[in-house]
């Protein structure tokens, strides 16, 4: 135990960065969770079992003002309701006890954010010891954070009051360097604050932050998954043949990429080890699962109950996945694959694009929220989330662009857009893409068999479709050959086409030939 001070806040009882097993040992005899049989534990959120991205706010002051893109996802709250709501949170934790866990935001070592995270749950703070990057003892004895969050999911905010939406916030000031997070135990929340943080900070020294996953081949060459989650990015990046640098976030500099993180934050809902075996080794002693059911009996998990949310999750460190590159840095990627889970059954399962089209498609966004991701999200429905991770990207969507833009050219990165939703139909009517397809379509990318291939224009959707695909039914890459009614494809892709062209024009003076390269309704 010591003392810790947080500005004028003085913590009596406080937990700092404390080893596995003593958090493992604290939580289960604070009965907030259960261990499976492997050795994992398994915690449940309550209410909140996905993001509440309407309750997150930026303070609106002299640095972000004039940068952060306003609207609907970047929602703006005045500095004096966040000094109210700060003033009143810091008398609520004063003299209790805390968790506190102190460490990095980024593998490379010139762009690391030193991070400080406090909270009142020792859960949440196991979960941020496994997703940030621990500091060694010797950095830990001098540790000073730039950034300090401070998480309290039994402390309320007053909507009349204090400006919020609800009870629940999420506040970011970038002024004062500190993150509040009360009346929500959903600890995805601690995750995307730091992420929003390197989104806006990043781009000012050059660097591309990107929401993606990476990995390394035998060979050296270094590919990013591009998407929103639930759209595969874990789960094909968690490839045996390759190397994992990162499963979610990471940012892309002069000398290459590097993971944001030191941990893996998977989807399980129906995990099978056949199909994702690098995540289902990850789960053991010092992993973290998030409302994963376990039979009472066996203290097994049961990954196909998704009676609590479809958006269970598990935490883990990167050394948990064999072959996982530590520090988690690599060279520049020479692919990138853009993934989508469209709903509607109607976009390519594999395209190529042009730098215009990257550009364009990385802006769109577009996908299928999955459900349990987002509260009130129950079945997938369509989205564009600008950059694949708008609800993280406080800047405007052609800043992010340009940085693509200007790396693929300096480094020849090819880009490929990847469906991963389904085929023969729309969502209910047709089916989900076959996982070992999808593989095969990357697999062929990272290759270049799909640049050998013979390709066929989509001329709706504006996009040049491989004819043939190694491991892939030739009648599957054209996605109006797997409809049975051939003019129900046609209206749903041109109606699909027009919601790109209608969500585009939100970016406003956008150069022609990025502008041209989308879908022609």
């Amino acid at each position: 135990m010591i003392q810790l001070t947080l500005s004028d806040i003085k913590l009596a009882h406080v937990h700092r960065n404390l080893p596995v097993p003593a958090l493992v040992e604290m939580i289960l005899q604070s009965s907030e969770g259960v261990l499976s049989s492997a050795g994992a534990l398994s915690v449940r959120t309550g209410k909140f079992t996905g993001r509440s991205p309407d309750d997150k706010f930026l303070v609106d002051d002299d640095v972000t003002h004039g940068a952060v893109d306003w609207g609907k996802v970047n929602r703006p709250i005045s500095e004096d309701n966040f000094e109210k709501i700060y003033t009143r949170m810091r008398k609520h934790v004063e003299n209790k006890e805390m968790f506190v866990f102190d460490g990095y935001v980024g593998a490379d070592p010139e762009t690391r954010l030193p991070i400080r995270i406090v909270n009142n749950r020792a859960w949440h703070n196991l979960f941020a010891r496994q997703i940030f990057i621990r500091p060694t003892p010797e950095e830990l004895e001098n540790f000073k954070p730039e950034f300090t969050l401070i998480s309290a999911d039994d402390f309320s905010a007053s909507p009349e009051a204090d400006g919020t939406r609800t009870e629940t916030f999420i506040i970011i000031n970038f002024t004062k360097k500190i993150v509040l997070i009360g009346s929500t135990s959903y600890a995805g929340e601690i995750k995307k604050a730091m992420f929003s943080i390197m989104n806006f900070l990043l781009p000012r020294k050059g660097i591309f932050p990107m929401h993606c996953s990476a990995n390394v081949g035998k060979q050296g060459d270094v590919a990013l998954f591009f998407g929103l989650s639930g759209t595969g990015k874990t789960t094909l990046s968690a490839d045996p043949e390759r190397r994992l640098v990162g499963d979610d976030e990471h940012g892309w500099s002069d000398t290459g990429v590097f993971n944001f993180e030191g941990g893996c934050y998977a989807k399980c809902i129906n995990l099978k080890q056949e199909h994702e075996p690098q995540i289902w080794n990850a789960i053991k002693f010092g992993s973290l699962m998030e409302n994963v059911v376990i039979e009472p009996q066996s203290r097994e998990p049961d990954f196909s109950d998704g009676s609590l949310t479809e958006n269970t999750r598990v935490v883990y460190p990167l050394d948990f996945i064999n072959g996982a590159i530590i520090p988690s840095v690599a060279g520049h990627p020479k692919v990138i694959v853009f993934l989508t889970a469209d709903a509607f059954g109607v976009m390519p399962p594999i395209a190529k694009l042009t730098k215009e089209g990257a550009m364009y498609h990385f802006m769109s966004g577009y996908t299928s929220k999955l459900a349990g991701t987002e509260r009130g999200i129950t079945e997938p429905k369509e989205t564009f989330s600008q950059c694949f991770g708008g609800p993280f990207m406080p800047l405007h969507a052609q800043q992010y662009a340009k940085l693509l833009g200007k790396k693929m050219d300096e480094h020849g990165t090819r880009v490929y857009l990847i469906n991963t939703g389904w085929t023969g139909g729309p969502y209910g009517i047709g089916k989900r893409m076959n996982l070992p397809y999808t593989r095969a379509m990357v697999t062929a990318a990272l290759s270049g068999a799909i640049d050998r291939a013979p390709s066929k224009h989509h001329d709706i959707f504006n996009l040049d479709m491989p004819t043939s695909c190694p491991g892939v039914p030739d009648e599957m890459l054209d996605p109006r050959n797997t409809w049975h009614d051939k003019d129900r494809y046609d209206a749903a892709a041109r109606r699909l086409a027009a919601l790109f062209v209608k969500n585009f024009e939100k970016f406003g003076n956008v150069s022609k030939d990025i502008a041209s390269a989308g879908p022609k309704p």
